[in-house]
């Protein structure tokens, strides 16, 4: 016979590495094969009833003095491990049933108590033989004794044979030690194994001795059941027959029993009537018990919520008074510093009630009492009349407030003393109003538009003030000589410009009217930011500079404008629009009109030094990079009308000099360098000194529009004398670039125009050489240009049998042009000393001019060589000694 899977090593071991962890112990593991079935009925296979390959396992676990024993399903996966499936506990188990519909008796159902449907059909699981089926069922059998202390109901199947089979078929299995140290399962030596008996008997030894003693009396062994069981029955039958006939023979006896029992149940008969009645009774006495409760019940419910009804109607009533300190400070309590600490409490507390009597606090069936609200009522009524009271308090505060700095002259500035504006006082009084702004607020955001208003009008009178006496000192104390502001005009004198006064303190004065009035107009829109309550970000960054410059220093170093943001600490960082535009157009209201103090600081600037406007403009550049944050957004527009105002006035200045270049159009015959050239060399090095931070691009601008209109007059004034154009137009731009040649170094738009009026003299000294050339030896070189037209038509051979060119011709054009050379080239140098006014240019023109006729001579020497191969003309060489000799 084959060997049993339930002595599988293998499989044992591939059951205990499937549970590892869960610190069981495999008592036993057999393979078996999976079906459906229902009980008490045969068992048909279909589709999705296929028996599928398990294998069964019993397992133990110890926890302390009790010991837990389960049944594991174990499958197959793809890779054909075996993994857990199902994980039964056989405390559960209740019923092992044997199906009837498989005649080898190899099939069998497990049923347990705990399943959630019993409706599904459990599991079927036939195995191979009926020894491996008793050999399973066995081993649950004992456990379930030994561990669980009872058996299952166990059906299809004798106990009894199940004990002799155990008898008969008891395994031996031999216990091995285990090497903990590498897993592995050694062998022990032959004379240690031990033999453990793997019997447990289904019945006791006592009862097994009656059964032998039994069996004994019918003189049968213990192996003959079948016909033991023959001879029970047989006798079983004997005795009911014995049974009957004795009680037909007991009549009388039967008789007295029916007697008997017709008495009783007369009794029993009187006895349910009274049952009943009594039953009657007890049902009304439940009846009027339940009343009862039912009563006491409502009675407990309605005083549980009467106490919770005084209860919540307490704290309502707690909500609805209003504390009589706090309704008189809000009625017609004083607004002085001493009392803002009970004005500031009474406006938490009717902030607070307000809010306590809103649906969010309050519960929304209470919202709808008479009684809150008439209470609601009242307390608007307290809070418009507070709001009423405070707004025209802070109002006319305000407008005293500043009165009283407008009516004090030692504020402002004086003749012989600057005096910088100083508001730490103004904004320590108003820091004491802050926090009632605050509630305010949060009680009627209406209410701060007019108190906005107010605080703008009354500062902004303070502000332009500060401004205008400031500006007017400044200009009455800056002491600065008048520049001229006709640099390029050629009527004026050649000197004009030479000699120019120093004017550095006009931008001085500039710089200092923005050091001292832009960051006093950054803190003030700051400061009324965060003291009127807009939600915007702070203005300048802790630590930050508000005016762009290190250097610049601030009248407000150890004045904390931003110590209100304490007031509210739910102040939210993100911006709102709304707020935003509301804020730019409070700070034009406060702001507005103190420009015009700054644009008379400039106009003045412009008419002592229109060249300041550089400076000027560099430095408010500076500024406007500096101004970053939301709050200081009109100082940014004041900025940038100051740029604007500086711009416009420096191009007024820069127009009216293109109009003197343009005049010099107009002059009479004009030779050698015309006057504005040289002056605007000395205009370019004195902007250049003037120009501060990002002034470049308006300098350069500048340049650009003088230098255009420069060249252009210079070729309308060239074109107006033909004759003498090239002239005029050699020497001025060879001026140009003389008095531009350091500037053109350092600043690339010079530098660029340097190189156009580079490309325009080179262009003008070839014209007015080749005039020269051409005055002396012209028929020389037209003899030689009607060669060159006639090579591209017929060849060299043909040309000395043309009309005009021929050998005697050559020679007659040679002996006019070359016989005096000397001559000609001393008339040529002559010419050329006499057109010139700027001396320093002739030796550079003259070695233009040899270099010019060499090069022109060499081509016709080469073109007679060609087509006059026997004519023999002066060699270059000889020409070149000539007129280095000269």
């Amino acid at each position: 016979m084959a060997k049993s899977s339930a002595d599988d090593a293998e499989l044992r071991r591939a059951c205990e590495a499937a549970i590892e962890g869960t610190k069981q112990q495999i008592e036993m593991s057999i393979r078996v094969a999976k079906s459906r079935g229902i009980w008490g009925k045969s068992g048909k296979l279909g589709k999705g009833h296929m028996a599928k390959p398990r294998v069964l396992a019993i397992s133990t676990k110890d926890k302390g003095p009790r010991t837990k024993a389960f049944l594991r399903v174990l499958k197959y996966s793809n890779g054909g491990v075996l993994e857990p499936a199902k994980l039964y506990k056989l405390k559960h188990l209740s019923k092992v049933e044997v199906a009837t519909n498989d005649p080898s008796g190899c099939t069998f159902m497990l049923g347990f108590d705990n399943l959630r449907s019993q409706s599904v059909a459990p599991p079927q699981w036939t195995m191979r033989n009926v020894d491996d089926r008793n050999r399973l069922l066995h081993c649950i059998l004992n456990i379930c004794k030994d561990v669980l202390g009872r058996l299952p109901k166990v059906v299809g199947i004798d106990v009894v044979e199940m004990a002799l089979w155990a008898k008969e078929n008891t395994p031996t299995i031999s216990k091995q030690p285990r090497d903990l140290q590498d897993g592995h399962v050694m062998n022990a030596p032959a004379d240690v194994d031990m033999k453990v008996t793997v019997e447990r008997e289904l019945v006791s030894q006592a009862e097994e001795e009656d059964m032998e003693a039994l069996l004994g009396t019918y003189v049968m062994g213990i192996g003959e059941a079948e016909a033991f069981s023959e001879r029970l029955k047989r006798e079983l039958q004997a005795l009911e027959a014995a049974n009957v006939h004795a009680i037909l023979e007991s009549e009388p006896l039967v008789d007295e029993v029916l007697q008997g029992l017709e008495s009783a149940t007369n009794c029993v008969d009187d006895m349910d009537e009274w049952l009943g009645i009594f039953n009657v009774k007890l049902r009304h006495m439940r009846e009027d018990i339940e009343s009862i409760e039912t009563r006491n019940n409502k009675l407990e419910m309605q005083s549980v919520n009467n106490k919770s009804l005084i209860e919540e109607l307490e704290k309502l009533l707690k909500r609805l008074r209003i504390p009589s300190e706090y309704a008189a400070c809000l009625t017609g309590g004083s607004f002085d510093e001493a009392r803002m600490l009970q004005n500031i409490e009474a406006c938490e507390w009717l902030t607070n009630a307000l809010r306590s009597l809103e649906v969010p606090k309050l519960d929304r069936s209470y919202a709808n009492m008479r009684s809150v609200r008439e209470k609601r009522a009242e307390l608007e009524k307290l809070k418009h009349t507070f709001v009423k009271r405070a707004s025209e308090f802070l109002r006319n505060y305000f407008a005293s407030l500043v009165d009283f700095m407008i009516s004090d002259k030692s504020y402002f500035s004086q003749r012989g003393q600057l005096k910088r504006p100083d508001h730490a006082d103004l904004r320590y009084k108003c820091r004491t109003y802050a926090r009632l702004l605050q509630h305010l607020k949060s009680l009627d955001k209406n209410c701060l538009g007019p108190l906005r208003k107010a605080y703008c009008s009354s500062l902004n009178l303070l502000l332009r003030r500060e401004a205008r006496e400031f500006a007017n000192e400044l200009r009455a104390s800056t002491k600065a000589s008048r520049n001229p502001t006709v640099w390029l005009d050629g009527s004026t004198g050649s000197n004009q410009s030479a000699n120019s006064a120093d004017t550095s303190t006009v931008s001085e004065a500039y710089a200092k009217m923005l050091t001292i009035f832009i960051p006093l107009l950054v803190d003030e829109s700051s400061f009324f930011a965060h003291f009127m309550c807009f939600e915007v970000p702070a203005l300048v960054p802790q630590g930050g500079l508000a005016n762009g410059s290190k250097n610049v220093p601030n009248d407000d170093d150890n004045d904390d404008d931003l110590g209100i943001m304490d007031i509210d600490d739910n102040d939210q960082a993100d911006k709102k629009s709304a707020d935003l535009v509301a804020l730019n157009e409070s700070l034009h209201d406060l702001l507005d009109g103190i420009q015009e103090d700054f644009y008379a600081v400039v106009d003045w600037a412009y008419k002592i030094d229109p060249l300041r406007c550089i400076s000027m403009h560099g430095i408010t550049e500076r500024y406007i990079s500096g101004q970053k944050a939301d709050a200081a957004g009109f100082v940014r527009i004041l900025l940038d009308d100051l740029e604007n105002r500086i711009s416009m006035q420096f191009s007024r200045f820069v127009d009216e000099a293109c109009h003197q270049i343009e005049r010099n159009e107009r002059n009479v015959r004009q030779l050698g360098v015309l006057s504005y050239v040289p002056r605007f060399a000395t205009l370019a090095t004195r902007m250049e000194q003037y120009i501060q931070g990002q002034s470049r691009d308006l300098v350069d601008q500048a340049y650009t529009k003088f230098v255009t209109i420069m060249f252009v007059t210079l070729d309308k004034i060239a074109q107006a004398d033909p004759k003498y154009a090239d002239i005029l137009l050699l020497e001025n731009y060879a001026a140009f670039q003389n008095s531009l040649y350091d500037l053109a170094n350092v600043v690339p738009t010079l530098a660029k125009f340097y190189h156009q009026a580079s490309e325009s003299y080179e262009q003008a000294c070839t014209r007015f050489i080749s005039t020269i050339i051409y005055y002396q030896f012209e028929r020389l070189f037209q003899f030689a240009r009607r060669i060159e037209d006639l090579m591209y038509t017929i060849t060299p051979e043909e040309i000395p049998f043309q009309l005009g060119l021929s050998k005697v011709d050559l020679r007659k054009v040679v002996k006019s042009s070359l016989s005096g050379v000397d001559k000609s080239i001393a008339a040529m140098y002559k010419k050329l000393q006499k057109n010139l006014t700027s001396e320093e240019l002739l030796p550079s023109l003259w070695d233009k001019c040899k270099k010019e006729f060499l090069d022109k001579y060499d081509s016709f020497a080469q073109l007679v060589a060609k087509i006059y191969p026997t004519e023999n003309i002066p060699a270059v060489s000889e020409m070149r000694d000539l007129l280095a000799s000269m």
